[in-house]
């Protein structure tokens, strides 16, 4: 049975940090190609950063502010955020990294919002 757990959103001042973590099934994590995705209101939801084995590629709005890590024996990823910026508010997801159309199953997300 296929399940993603989000967590570690909240409310963060900009210029604040935030740490996500996702906790994924062993059918979704044993992909290795696990990834971020955020979804804003109002906006469709985009691919944050793709964890390709070793190799994390980011989406251009993170400019060097976000950074991914994984920790297999929990089937886990993790994505760090510093310098965040009222933009990024959004509910975060992970997921495998794939067409976002193709994506069937989503967890619940975690909410982040950066506000002052």
């Amino acid at each position: 049975q296929e399940q993603i757990v989000e967590s570690g959103g909240g409310w963060v001042q900009p210029g604040g940090s935030l740490r996500l973590a996702c906790v994924a099934s062993g059918s979704i994590f044993s992909t290795k190609v696990m990834g971020w995705y955020r979804q804003a209101p109002g906006k469709e939801r985009e691919l944050v950063a793709g964890v390709f084995g070793n190799i994390t590629r980011y989406a251009d709005f993170v400019n060097g502010r976000f950074t991914t890590s994984k920790d297999n024996s929990k089937n886990a990823i993790y994505l760090q955020m510093n310098s965040l910026r009222p933009e990024d508010t959004a509910v975060y997801y992970c997921n495998r990294v794939r067409p976002i159309a193709t994506l069937t199953y989503w967890g619940q997300g975690t909410q982040v919002t950066v506000s002052s």
